[in-house]
């Protein structure tokens, strides 16, 4: 039973982006933290997960020419596809439910 891409839609700026477009890799205090659990090794923590989002943000530049993005809020975002980053295995990824305990 493998991950199904998923499709959601945000309005906090919780994943603000830097100039390249990447995300800093923090999570807002607010945001919905989808964790994951492979059920062929039991790997909990490392995960390969491609990740499609539309964004809108303020590009601020200087005088000097540097960029600064703020104001970023996520449009929609995609999963496309998450993989174990242990095994390797791409269809044995599980969700854990929000509130569940934590697997050991």
């Amino acid at each position: 039973m493998g991950v199904t891409p998923q499709s959601s839609a945000a309005t906090a700026s919780d994943s603000p982006l830097a100039a390249d477009g990447t995300t800093s890799g923090a999570q807002g205090a607010g945001a919905d933290v989808i964790r994951y659990r492979c059920a062929a090794c039991g790997n909990l923590t490392r995960f390969n997960v491609v990740t499609t989002r539309r964004t809108s943000a303020f590009h601020h530049f200087s005088v000097g020419g540097d960029l600064s993005i703020e104001d970023v809020e996520v449009l929609e975002e995609t999963v496309e596809s998450v993989t174990c980053r242990w095994c390797g295995n791409g269809g044995s990824v599980e969700i854990i439910e929000p509130g569940s305990p934590d697997p050991s």
